[in-house]
């Protein structure tokens, strides 16, 4: 398995703009969100890129894609038909490969590991070590539910933080949860929320397909696609070493920014900056 090319999905309509939001990362460099994400993919080893984004975005994206920007085939999304018909789209644009890696446009990803290993990076090792479907997953307290899609599963034998999913919700409530998501190992309160990242097989298309038929023209979910993904076929969750952001959330941005300055060159700078400015109010 070879994993060289990303599917990232930009065409909320709500969210349009996010990826074009500017930040200082790490090295003190201004620069998009979208780039941030494009880096953390290319440093993972992928070499061409499927943007989905709304119609007449297409000239801004590749603007904002900055070095990145010959590598990227842009797909148009009309209408508002839910995140798994913006997954859909890129079928054609990735014909023939054996897996991608998608990530969402409005998240930014900061490693935790030892070696520094980004999230992206660690997420494809997985994959192609076991050759199968896997998303990244963080151990989420039980109050951000309402957020995020979430798995259910049980540990795979051998000292990882990977699991065999058995099932997946989109958003579930507690008791929802509680019910049918509770992984043996977390801590009380927390379930296996989604990353924003995955790694997908072909075989994610065509469970798609299936939904878009039966829809009637209505949106559907990839959480939906990917619970059908666990009963057909190996489909994994990896708890990556990292933190992911959503830009897309309230203060989203501020709290993106300040991790990436807290990890960065100018770390100390920003902390001097933060006390004085507390101290101050």
């Amino acid at each position: 398995m070879k994993i060289r090319k990303a599917l990232i999905t930009a065409a909320n309509p709500a969210q349009r703009t996010l990826p074009l939001q500017v930040l200082i990362d790490q090295e003190g460099v201004a620069k998009p969100a979208l780039q941030i994400i494009l880096e953390e993919a290319h440093d993972a080893g992928i070499e061409e890129f499927v943007v989905i984004v709304c119609p007449g975005d297409q000239e801004a994206y590749a603007t904002a894609a900055g070095e990145f920007r010959s590598r990227i085939q842009f797909v148009e999304q009309s209408g508002a038909r839910g995140y798994g018909r913006a997954v859909l789209l890129g079928r054609a644009a990735l014909a023939g490969e054996d897996a991608f890696l998608h990530l969402v446009g409005d998240h930014l990803y900061l490693t935790t590991s030892k070696e520094g290993t980004g999230c992206a990076k660690q997420l494809i090792e997985v994959a192609v070590a076991e050759r199968a479907a896997v998303s990244a997953v963080q151990a989420t307290r039980e109050s951000q539910l309402p957020y995020f899609g979430a798995v259910g599963g049980r540990l795979v034998p051998g000292g990882r933080k990977l699991y065999e999913i058995e099932a997946v919700i989109e958003k579930p409530s507690p008791t929802e949860a509680e019910k049918r998501l509770l992984v043996p190992g977390l801590r009380a309160g927390h379930y296996l929320c989604f990353f924003g990242m995955h790694v997908l097989t072909p075989a994610i298309f065509d469970l798609l397909g299936e939904l878009e038929a039966a829809s009637a023209g209505k949106g559907f979910a990839l959480s939906s696609a990917l619970h059908a993904l666990a009963g057909r076929q190996k489909y994994l969750a990896f708890e990556v070493s990292g933190r992911r952001y959503d830009i897309g959330a309230a203060y989203g941005v501020l709290f993106a920014q300040f991790a990436l300055s807290l990890a960065g060159r100018d770390r100390d700078l920003v902390l001097r900056q933060l006390v004085e400015q507390l101290a101050q109010g």
